[in-house]
């Protein structure tokens, strides 16, 4: 069968960001918007011809679709084998691993992470590079310069394959071959953690909930933790993943997992509670009546790492995005190990990763990893506080205390404007990019601001550069307030203000987080004047 070249040209809208291209799923949708942006990729990235790539998604509404068409589009560029996950259904990080065990060239990965699902909801596609992590700014850029000068793709016209049945099958000449989305994944976790210890923990009547929120990780979850693990049935809940995500938002925080945090928190709560996102790679964790921030998480598993058999001889270093609190900085500098500050967007960490300078890394939106994979792995941080949990004999409440006094306390929150008219949100971050050099010596609020700046990063291991990175302003003792545009949203613009707060008084260590941070906020929303040009009086979401 022969390949098709169908003449197109270019559509606006389609630069990547740091993952990947998002959209409405009618966008997505819309004739020709799909096959632009996979023939651009494949440009981008130099061609598949021979190539064996991982391709799979989170299930959410468009993505059984999609894949038929991405392997008619392969199989028309010259690629040898397709490895798909069963029903189209590969959480991110699982794919990383699959991408990294297999060879594979890279994958396309079908997801919009922690974005609303449903035909009315978010699609996104991204690209991961053979070390199994999002394609750098380099390869996106690429991508994209690709998508503005298109003019033709190439596809075959050939029908839909069974996703729902294991083994192997021809698209042309393309072998495309589908797999248990799980088994491989769930192979490398029981390599990494002390299984029989947190099989003993749950033998012993410990009780946990595992909120999949409708998305990809309830089969995983089932597998691992119900029938490797021996935890109840029913302890994860929200297994089944859906086209829509039940009609939620699976973003695993305290307002979208509401019901998980009310049941942690009621008067018969599990021990342990947890949650992941869309496609995977996010998590929330909770103990009995004790929410767990994600800088928090981080550095506590940093800290106790040692106690799983992968990390057992310690940590090479560890890395966090610069809106993460500095908790994790503490527990570094106590191990005496690097510590790297990098943008947002797990792209960042890849270098570090592959050059073996950091073990563990995380993000402040409920992202942590280890160089297991290279993306962040919600169900691999479960099973970490699992193996710390087991080992050590306390309860989350217990253990988070016994840090604080150790470390001190770094109060962390993240105010969130959404869907912010995009001239407006940009006009909060010039008007305060144009003041950054005059802030130092400004009292607002109470506080006065220390130093400011707009990070930039560059990396040390390959030299590349990253501008335009967030806007940071410092105050007297020790607070901080970053600003920046969120890249993930597809409507209107969202724009993210982070406050820190350390604390290292004894006395102090148990405050209530908002109480805290109030004046920081005030403090920052002052100086940046977005009340006024937002015409926001309050963020739509707090974490």
């Amino acid at each position: 069968m022969q390949p098709e070249t169908i003449a197109t040209r270019p559509i606006d809208g389609q630069k990547p960001g740091t993952s990947g291209l998002r959209k409405k799923t009618q966008t997505f949708m819309e004739r020709g918007f799909l096959e632009n942006y996979v023939q651009s990729t494949i440009s981008g990235i130099g061609g598949v011809d021979g190539a064996t790539l991982v391709i799979g998604g989170d299930g959410r509404f468009f993505n059984a679709d999609a894949i038929q068409t991405i392997l008619r589009m392969l199989a028309a560029n010259g690629a040898t084998r397709a490895i798909v996950g069963r029903d189209g259904i590969l959480s991110t990080p699982a794919a990383s691993h699959l991408i990294r065990l297999r060879g594979a060239a890279g994958g396309l990965i079908l997801s919009a992470s922690h974005n609303p699902g449903g035909a009315d909801g978010d699609f996104g596609l991204k690209y991961n590079g053979p070390n199994g992590g999002p394609a750098p700014e380099a390869v996106t850029d690429r991508i994209h310069a690709a998508t503005q000068v298109i003019e033709e793709y190439r596809t075959l016209p050939t029908p839909d394959i069974d996703l729902g049945v294991d083994g192997t099958v021809q698209v042309g000449d393309m072998t495309v071959e589908v797999v248990d989305p799980v088994a491989d994944y769930a192979a490398l976790m029981e390599s990494l953690f002390d299984m029989d210890a947190i099989q003993s923990l749950f033998a012993g009547g410990f009780r946990m909930r595992f909120d999949a929120m409708h998305a990809v990780t309830g089969p995983y979850a089932r597998d691992i933790l119900e029938g490797r693990l021996g935890a109840p049935a029913g302890t994860v809940v929200n297994g089944t993943p859906s086209p829509d995500f039940g009609g939620g938002h699976p973003d695993p925080n305290p307002i979208w997992a509401k019901a998980l945090m009310d049941e942690m928190y009621g008067p018969d709560a599990p021990d342990f509670g947890a949650a992941s996102d869309g496609d995977g790679d996010r998590n929330m964790i909770v103990g009995r009546g004790a929410y767990v921030t994600p800088s928090d998480s981080l550095a506590v598993l940093a800290a106790h790492a040692h106690r799983a058999p992968a990390y057992a001889d310690g940590l090479a270093g560890v890395a966090r995005s610069m809106p993460t609190s500095g908790a994790v900085d503490l527990v570094a500098e106590r191990l005496g190990i690097e510590c790297h500050e990098t943008p947002t967007g797990w792209k960042y960490f890849g270098t570090l990763l592959d050059a073996g300078r950091v073990t563990l890394c995380g993000e402040e939106s409920a992202g942590t990893g280890s160089d297991h994979v290279r993306e962040k792995d919600g169900l691999w941080a479960v099973l970490l506080w699992l193996n710390i949990l087991a080992d050590t004999k306390m309860s989350v409440a217990d253990l988070m205390e016994a840090f604080w006094r150790d470390y001190g306390r770094c109060y962390y929150a993240r105010h969130d404007y959404e869907d912010v008219e995009a001239a407006r949100a940009q006009a909060v971050m010039d008007g305060l990019r144009d003041r950054l050099a005059d802030l130092p010596g400004t009292v607002a609020a109470g506080l006065t601001v220390t130093a400011a700046d707009e990070f930039a990063y560059d990396d040390p291991v390959d030299g590349s550069r990253a501008t335009a990175q967030g806007l940071r302003i410092w105050f007297d003792g020790g607070a901080r307030a970053v600003f920046r545009l969120s890249g993930t949203g597809t409507v209107g613009a969202t724009i993210r203000l982070y406050l820190e707060q350390p604390e290292t008084d004894p006395a102090r260590l148990a405050l209530d987080p908002s109480d805290v941070l109030t004046p920081v906020a005030q403090a920052a929303l002052a100086l940046s004047n977005l009340p006024d040009l937002t015409g926001r009086d309050a963020p739509n979401v707090v974490t």
